[in-house]
């Protein structure tokens, strides 16, 4: 029995040395693998309860380092949060400056002015530019060369009765002419009964004579026959007038009317041709003209004006 715990006992001494010899090796060879930062201090060499302290040493110093970082992230994260704020609150004032501020307001103002501006000046463009028209009427009515130069001059035409006649044939009396083709398929058939009409009311409110003529610009098929068979279709005083192509041109020219063929297949074509019925006192000489807006009652008080300004001018 003694000899068994005997035994025991040396068991035990030789167990406790191999555990000192090999914790010391085992201590030593970590100290060694461990790489050396500002954390790490250097083990101690005491032995088993050295050891045992390690892992905690390891694991405060591996937490603080933690903790350090998490302070140092923490603490850019919030100053950099705080300097996009700082921009972001610049940024919004900045831009509350130029939405809200006198520049916005100072742009408006003068978008606006400039669109009244604009408004303005075309209305008074229009008005300048109708005043304009109308001076320019008086004025050819009203000087004597001009008047006469402008619009009407001499004509040597045939007549729907087959008879010569030139300007001087209508002296003495208030003609209102129009130019246009017997094949005209509506406008000169609207012209010409808004014409016959005007001289009769003309003639049932005021009394005067107004002698109604047709010219026309198709003188290669407009021959006296056709036209004398056109004019009584509209009204029993209207003469029609009609002659040789160059004598028509003339005419044309001198009451400054334009003509010219289209859509020509063969001897079916149209003429496109101004639109105007021309007043010319007593002496053919040109008073004014009326364009295709004036309805009857338009054209009636108009010319009834017209002579009768001409009337007390010569009074």
């Amino acid at each position: 029995m003694a000899a068994v715990l005997s035994k025991t006992a040396h068991l035990r001494r030789a167990y406790r040395l191999l555990s000192s010899h090999t914790t010391s090796r085992l201590t030593l060879q970590l100290s060694n693998e461990i790489p050396k930062s500002p954390f790490h201090r250097p083990l101690p060499q005491s032995g088993l309860g050295s050891f045992t302290k390690l892992p905690r040493f390891l694991s405060t110093n591996a937490n603080t380092q933690a903790d350090s970082e998490l302070k140092a992230t923490a603490s850019d994260s919030h100053s950099d949060q705080g300097k996009q704020s700082g921009d972001s609150h610049q940024s919004s004032e900045q831009g509350k400056s130029v939405r809200g501020g006198p520049i916005s307001w100072l742009s408006f103002l003068l978008l606006v002015a400039t669109g009244a501006g604009v408004i303005f000046y075309y209305d008074q463009e229009k008005k300048r530019h109708i005043e304009d028209i109308n001076t320019s009427s008086t004025a050819v009515k009203q000087g004597p060369s001009a008047g006469k130069a402008a619009i009407g001059g001499p004509f040597n035409l045939i007549n729907h009765d087959g008879k010569s006649v030139t300007e001087n044939d209508f002296k003495g009396k208030w003609t209102l002419i129009y130019f246009g083709f017997t094949h005209c398929p509506d406008i000169c058939p609207d012209e010409l009964q808004k014409l016959a009409a005007a001289i009769d009311k003309i003639k049932a409110k005021s009394g005067f004579e107004i002698v109604p003529v047709f010219i026309s610009v198709d003188p290669e098929r407009d021959t006296v026959e056709q036209v004398s068979e056109y004019v009584k279709e509209f009204h029993p005083k209207l003469i029609g007038l009609t002659g040789d192509p160059d004598e028509i041109k003339k005419a044309a020219r001198a009451y400054r009317v334009y003509y010219m063929k289209t859509e020509e297949e063969g001897s079916d074509y149209l003429v496109d041709h101004s639109i105007i019925m021309y007043l010319m006192d007593p002496n053919m000489e040109f008073i004014k003209f009326f364009g295709k807006n004036n309805d009857v009652d338009a054209l009636t008080e108009g010319i009834i004006n017209e002579i009768k300004q001409y009337k007390k001018a010569k009074a």
